[in-house]
């Protein structure tokens, strides 16, 4: 009997310090956190390109604009927007009114309007001059460059940098020799104008205005017939071959962007992206007010297309676009995603995930597209980040990828 009792105390007493371990494995398991679910990411060597994204319009690079030279009675135009107009070809027919009684005024006011033409005309072929003179020039330093380039001498970007100068130049000096047609008409307008205020026109009873350059009608004014005063709008001219882009980007921006950028332009009706360059960024900004009511400074970036107008023939003025302009690219660089980063006091760091565990690695970055960031020291080839840190991760907390 005694042994019984006696086995009876151990049982229990076993039974006892059991449930005693069990709770208080529970109470350890308890506390022990559990590991924080991450998304994680790999650092990897490659290719980063930074760009500038911005909506932009098209825009005709050269438009004239058909103004009645004196006041008379214009008559119905023939011609609608979408129209093609022939350089020379007849416009619009004015009859003028009766000459008014010439005064010395308005004598030497008709004789300043000439003077004024005759000068625009100099001056504009001056430009042409200059234009054809800048052109050349980079013809050959892009003629150059391309040679070095084969030789090995001298990178790609830098080779299609000169051959971005030279199209541009190209299009400089199309707009100056548009230009100076333009300012050989406005001559001839003038002196005409101040031949029926003279009552010397040969012809004063029809004055026909024709087209300075080709293209087609971009605008219609005056469609009805009816008494125009001098200088009023008839219709305005323009080649939708020629089309420019003009996207308005921030002015922090825009002191990134250098003049030949290279230009990806979508979202505008074609299927494939277009291939462009800037040409020019304007020298001044302005005021912009966001969708948000914010006052911002922006700068007007104009950017020609690269590729053959079969390609976006389509394509008219005004019509929205989509630009992405490359301001930075490296070929071999590391890069981890751009939410992996993140201010820690004074520096930037990333969390790496080292033996299921986050660990916090100080980090110098360099640049940074919004997805990818360049990382120049803290991280290797191979290291683990995770890509969305949260509040609960904090260095030395478990961690398990989802």
């Amino acid at each position: 009997m005694a042994e019984a009792s006696q086995l009876r105390i151990w049982i229990r007493r076993g039974l006892l310090a059991l449930a005693v371990l069990v709770v208080v494995g529970l109470i350890v398991v308890a506390w022990i956190p559990n590991p924080v679910e991450v998304e994680t990411a790999t650092a990897t060597r490659g290719a980063l390109l930074v760009t500038v994204n911005e909506d932009g319009r098209t825009r005709v690079k050269d438009r004239y604009t058909i103004s009645a030279p004196i006041t008379g009675n214009l008559a119905r135009l023939e011609h609608e927007a979408g129209d093609s107009i022939d350089e020379g070809q007849v416009v619009a027919r004015l009859v003028p009114l009766p000459p008014p009684l010439l005064d010395s005024r308005t004598r030497a006011e008709a004789k300043a309007r000439v003077d004024a033409a005759d000068a625009a005309l100099r001056q504009a072929r001056s430009a042409v001059n200059r234009a054809r003179y800048e052109r050349d020039f980079a013809k050959q330093e892009s003629e150059r460059a391309m040679a070095v380039v084969k030789q090995g001498g001298l990178a790609r970007s830098d080779a299609d940098r000169a051959v971005s100068t030279y199209r541009s130049s190209q299009e400089e000096l199309n707009s100056a020799n548009f230009g100076a047609r333009v300012a050989e008409h406005q001559l001839k307008l003038a002196e005409t104008a101040l031949l029926q205020l003279s009552g010397k026109a040969e012809d004063a009873q029809q004055l026909e205005i024709t087209a300075p350059v080709g293209g087609q009608v971009l605008k219609v004014y005056q469609e009805s017939e009816g008494v125009v005063q001098s200088g009023t709008p008839i219709v305005e001219l323009g080649d939708p071959a020629a089309l420019e882009i003009v996207v308005d980007v921030l002015s922090q921006d825009a002191t990134r962007i250098p003049k030949g950028a290279s230009t990806m332009v979508e979202r505008w009706g074609g299927k494939n992206p277009l291939r462009g360059h800037v040409r020019v960024v304007e020298p001044s900004a302005f005021t912009k007010l966001s969708a948000l009511g914010v006052e911002e400074q922006r700068v007007n970036v104009i950017i020609d297309l690269d590729e053959a107008h079969e390609r976006w023939s389509t394509l008219g003025d005004g019509y929205r676009v989509e630009a992405r302009i490359s301001v930075w690219e490296g070929e071999d660089v590391l890069r981890v995603p751009a939410s992996a980063v993140f201010r820690s006091e004074e520096a930037w760091a990333a969390f790496v995930v080292v033996d299921d565990t986050a660990q916090l690695r100080a980090v110098e970055i360099g640049e940074t597209n919004g997805l990818e960031t360049e990382v120049h020291s803290g991280l290797e080839p191979g290291d683990i980040v995770i890509a969305y840190p949260s509040d609960s991760v904090r260095d030395g907390v478990s961690v398990k990828p989802r």
